[in-house]
């Protein structure tokens, strides 16, 4: 062995030794303790923390109301400490024995959206110094961050009691309810890129679709709007009464017949509801939906294609997505201002249990395939503003026998297209060329995307 080995080998053991060594020293409080300690008026290090795990889209809302609890007395401070700010909870920050951390650094933050078109910047990390009812508080507040294994934003709470601490964290809820910039707007929800929990939420802009542009039997507009429209304008009345509000309406029909079309009418009629809408793999987001629709309420929960989720258990296995509905649909109080509103094209596989109590599903109603009125409507209504006859609008109604909603809105687009590409305006002989293509194409695509008569399951004229 070298000389040099020997004292590589001897260094070696050197550094087992210190480590095996006990450390007896006292942790003490960093810079940041003691600026906590300096609002406590006591060692925050002898004070339990008060920790409320906050969905990662409600983070905004909690911003909001912090900024409004503190007031122009509150303080905001960013904290230093390496990567390792990420890592330790706030006691740890508070008094450790290895670490700096320190209350002199730039505030994080990162943008949320508050609307469809705004966002605001939100604090990611920072530590609020503020006072309630006279009670100093301290709160470190941080973004969800699953890079650092934080699948939920947080508040880390000190206060003189934990009665206070909780107290305190109970008026943030009721103030970032009342503050919501979800309260009223039209949401969703996307995939969880990591494959648990709740996706990302979007804000939509609310549809604008008339009665005048639902066309349906007669009736069934009425009666849909009624049961969720016409229950949240009567809150008040129906709850003196003793009346529960929470309902549920399923609409069923073929594809493309106008259920979602109806939807998006009811958003449009309801305009200071908040609606959350979920389908396809956001389902799996019923129950933060339902969450936020109790907290504020009047509300609108769309489940599209519910059967997705809500097939009879013996048909294709247990769905633990079901039992999520189900708690949804029963996890609110009767009083609940909340409708849910539920699409299917496969209501004969529904679970029977979704219409086993009130407020599961109240009211079922068909949406069909168009008859020859709702045909010739429809078809005048989506050839508004163009220069196509009465009567060739008509003769292509009277033809469509079979067909769907969808078919008669992708017929006049096709027409319309036809004509464009000929640099003029559309007329009647593009009209009758464009259902020709549409309804004797070879390409049995076209009829089951757009509805028509095989997709609907009628035969063809």
């Amino acid at each position: 062995m070298t000389a040099e080995d020997d004292l590589v080998a001897q260094l070696r053991d050197l550094v087992r030794r210190l480590n095996e060594m006990p450390d007896d020293r006292e942790p003490t409080l960093t810079e940041l303790g003691l600026r906590v300690q300096q609002h406590l008026g006591s060692d925050p290090s002898a004070l339990p923390v008060t920790v409320e795990n906050v969905s990662p889209h409600r983070l905004i809302d909690i911003d909001l109301a912090l900024d409004d609890l503190g007031g122009d007395s509150a303080t905001l401070l960013g904290i230093s400490g390496g990567t390792a700010r990420h890592h330790e909870d706030f006691a740890s920050m508070l008094r450790s024995l290895h670490r700096g951390f320190t209350a002199d650094a730039p505030v994080d933050y990162t943008s949320m959206a508050d609307s469809p078109h705004t966002t605001r910047h939100v604090v990611a990390l920072g530590l609020r110094l503020l006072h309630i009812d006279d009670h100093p508080i301290a709160v470190l507040q941080r973004a969800a961050d699953r890079r650092f294994g934080r699948d939920t934003a947080t508040l880390e709470v000190l206060a003189s009691t934990p009665a206070t601490a909780a107290a305190f964290i109970d008026r943030v809820r009721e103030r970032a309810n009342e503050l919501s910039v979800v309260r009223g707007q039209v949401v969703t929800f996307g995939r969880n890129d990591y494959g648990h929990g709740v996706g990302s939420m979007t804000f939509l802009p609310r549809p604008e679709v008339s009665a005048a542009s639902v066309v349906l039997p007669d009736g069934v507009l009425e009666r849909v709007r009624d049961h969720v429209v016409g229950v949240a304008e009567h809150a008040d009345e129906l709850r003196a009464h003793g009346q529960h509000l929470k309902r549920g309406i399923l609409l069923y029909g073929p594809p493309g017949t106008g259920k979602t079309h109806t939807v998006r009418h009811l958003l449009h009629e309801m305009p200071h509801a908040t609606a959350v809408l979920l389908q396809g793999g956001a389902l799996g987001a019923i129950g933060e939906a339902a969450q936020l629709a109790r907290a504020l309420a009047p509300a609108i929960v769309v489940l599209e294609d519910v059967d997705l989720v809500a097939s009879e258990r013996g048909m294709f296995g247990l769905q633990p997505l079901l039992f999520e509905v189900l708690d949804a649909l029963d996890g609110l109080d009767g009083d609940a201002d909340v409708a849910f509103v539920m699409t299917t094209n496969r209501a004969d596989v529904l679970e029977p249990a979704l219409a086993a109590r009130p407020g599961r599903i109240d009211l079922a109603l068909e949406i069909p395939l168009p008859g020859a009125e709702a045909r010739r409507a429809l078809f005048h209504l989506y050839a508004k503003g163009l220069r196509l006859s009465r009567a060739a609008l008509d003769a292509a109604a009277a033809d469509a026998d079979g067909t769907t909603a969808s078919f008669a809105k992708e017929l006049i687009r096709r027409a319309v297209l036809r004509a464009t590409l000929n640099r003029r305006e559309a007329d009647d002989e593009d009209l009758r060329t464009a259902f020709t293509e549409l309804r004797e194409s070879t390409e049995g695509i076209s009829r089951v995307l757009f509805g028509g008569a095989d997709a609907a399951g009628v035969p063809q004229p």
